[in-house]
């Protein structure tokens, strides 16, 4: 059995016990990173547990102050936090929590606000989030289980929109697991999210995981909005069971953000960022990816 099948089937992948480094890639003369998670101490520990038994086995468990500290003390030099609401009815409890943490880490971390899609309030929620401070939005389809381009969810768009805060948004198709209430073949699609760039053109939009799998039409996508964003969190580190046929350095520069996907990852912190500064990319590309992108794309003063 193939490890794509095994990952399907929803067994775990493997950890890997590569070497991590104690600071960033001599290459990198700055780093933000743009895809780090932060949950309540009770909400990670369900998560890691989820993530033993459907997925793989996390790595680095630690609380999320202790997580912020590890980046940037291994030179980091802004992180993007962010979270997403598993169930009606907690958004704010997440968003407080993010913007007391934000708060505490001073100006090197940015927050991203959690709401489900289609609970009562939900632009309330929104806008009180970005009153206190929070950034932006993150949304995970595998996870919240909504329509791709139905009116619960359409809200958030015309919200973030109207606030001109960049939404992240899991909408690519993998990983599957039969853990998920339901099918992110069926919910998600690089055709959806096309359908929301072309309604909503003010909306600055990231897909994570480079769009996986569907690499190439994100890839095409990128070349044709401006208002589409894509991170790398975990597409390059030659760890999933799938093969990306769109090289990074053949992407546009300046519409891709370095993300690690921190701490819920199985190998060493720094695994992505040494593929992408070997990847024989230019300083200026290497630099966009790396920083550059990920501050214009979510307005950080640096």
């Amino acid at each position: 059995m193939s490890e794509s099948e095994k990952a399907v089937l929803g067994n775990p992948l493997p950890a890997v016990d590569d070497r991590e480094g104690d600071r960033v890639p001599e290459r990198a003369s700055f780093v933000v990173d743009a895809h780090v998670h932060v949950f309540p101490e009770g909400v990670f520990s369900a998560l890691w547990k989820w993530f033993d038994t459907h997925a793989w086995p996390v790595r680095y468990r630690m609380p999320a102050r202790d997580l912020l500290e590890f980046l940037l003390g291994r030179g980091v030099g802004h992180v993007v936090a962010m979270q997403y609401a598993h169930k009606p009815g907690i958004a704010r409890e997440l968003n407080a929590f993010m913007a007391d943490l934000c708060t505490s880490a001073g100006n090197r971390v940015t927050g991203l606000a959690a709401v489900f899609p289609g609970e009562p309030g939900a632009a309330e929620i929104l806008y009180r989030a970005f009153d206190a401070g929070l950034a932006g939005v993150k949304l995970h389809a595998h996870v919240q289980c909504f329509n791709m381009n139905g009116p619960e969810i359409d809200e958030i768009y015309r919200v973030c929109a109207e606030a001109n805060k960049p939404l992240v948004i899991h909408a690519g198709r993998e990983p599957k697991s039969p853990a998920y209430a339901c099918d992110p073949y069926e919910i998600c699609g690089a055709g959806k999210i096309r359908r929301v760039l072309d309604a909503h053109p003010g909306l600055r939009l990231c897909v994570p995981h480079l769009g996986a799998d569907e690499f190439a039409a994100y890839a095409e996508m990128i070349d044709t909005y401006d208002n589409l964003w894509l991170d790398t969190a975990m597409a390059v580190t030659d760890y999933l069971p799938m093969d990306n046929p769109v090289p990074v350095s053949q992407l546009r520069s300046d519409r891709i953000l370095y993300g690690s996907d921190f701490p819920n990852i199985p190998y060493a912190w720094d695994r992505e960022l040494k593929e992408l500064t070997a990847a024989g990319l230019s300083g200026d590309r290497l630099e966009k990816m790396l920083w550059k992108n990920a501050r214009d794309f979510f307005d950080i003063p640096i």
